[in-house]
């Protein structure tokens, strides 16, 4: 077990992804902190890592805050005596399109997704820079913050936002010997549930069958577990020259996401005016128009949904 002697923070991880990521870093062998809002839910993720043969305690706290951050970190160190890895995982949705969304949906989305993110690595990598530890920090991006989706704002720009920052970090970090990734997952999930689309894949996957290869190859759409492999990789010390890199993993397939580049250049002594925009734009910009949103494959006969689903 590569991760043995190791302690983990997992952020939102009584259950869903959070719990696959926390469960594969304890079968790795290290030591996970579970965290969530709820006693209850946190306390039965608990007993199942221990029932799986691993260590694991539970804090209890809404991430966002600083205080929330240094609870989790003396979390870690008062029942292992170190900390080593940080995977910040925690999340809410507050769907609207933007007519409709309110600053209430705007801003909680914000504070657990982008500012629980710096509170809880701020926090982590000034225990790794205290402590001279060579931590691994996973953070979790999404496809919404690489393309944007249709009513999600919020999530779109926490989660690119979460982007920006592991490029930053791991200019900041590299120094210390400490990494950080951002990891891009596509998995069956509570709001996946919910998309007609994936209908035939999620149901295969609550009655225990392998999903039909058209989602785990095609779209690279699995399981929770199919992305839990790729956080505990980057959390062990073979993956100690990965950093500042987006990674996406769900079904079958593993992706490393390019960083933003220029897909084109021109010049024009004297810069480029109104007027000359005017005559060069729609050549130079409209000829290299980017795409934007997720686009799916159209679903194989055989998987479409009921019409009742599709409506």
């Amino acid at each position: 077990m590569s991760l043995a002697g190791k302690v983990a923070i997992v952020t939102g991880s009584g259950q869903g992804l959070g719990l696959a990521y926390a469960r594969e870093l304890a079968r790795q062998g290290a030591a996970v902190v579970i965290n969530d809002v709820n006693a209850e839910t946190a306390a039965a993720a608990v007993a199942q890592i221990e029932a799986d043969g691993g260590k694991a305690t539970a804090v209890v706290v809404p991430v966002g805050s600083t205080e929330a951050a240094k609870a989790l970190v003396d979390g870690a160190v008062n029942a292992f005596g170190r900390l080593d890895i940080l995977v910040t995982n925690a999340g809410i949705l507050r769907d609207k399109s933007l007519l409709k969304m309110t600053d209430d949906d705007f801003d909680l989305v914000i504070n657990v997704h982008l500012k629980g993110t710096f509170t809880c690595v701020r926090e982590a990598f000034a225990y790794f820079k205290a402590n001279n530890v060579q931590g691994r920090i996973v953070t979790i991006g999404s496809p919404t913050g690489q393309r944007g989706n249709f009513g999600q704002t919020n999530y779109a720009a926490a989660k690119a936002g979460i982007v920006g920052m592991v490029r930053t970090w791991a200019l900041e970090m590299k120094k210390a010997g400490v990494t950080v990734n951002a990891v891009i997952p596509v998995a069956a999930t509570a709001m996946t549930k919910t998309v007609p689309y994936f209908a035939k894949a999620v149901e295969a996957d609550e009655r225990g069958e392998a999903m039909p290869a058209f989602f785990r190859h095609d779209l690279g759409f699995g399981t929770a577990d199919d992305v839990a492999g790729l956080v505990a990789y980057l959390a062990s010390d073979e993956a100690a020259g990965i950093s500042g890199q987006a990674i996406g993993a769900g079904g079958d397939r593993l992706q490393v996401w390019t960083h933003p580049d220029a897909a084109t250049t021109d010049y024009r002594e004297g810069g480029w005016t109104y007027e000359a925009l005017q005559e060069k734009g729609a050549e130079l910009i409209g000829a290299h128009l980017q795409s934007i949103g997720e686009e799916f494959l159209p679903l194989p006969a055989d998987l479409q949904p009921a019409a009742a689903e599709a409506r």
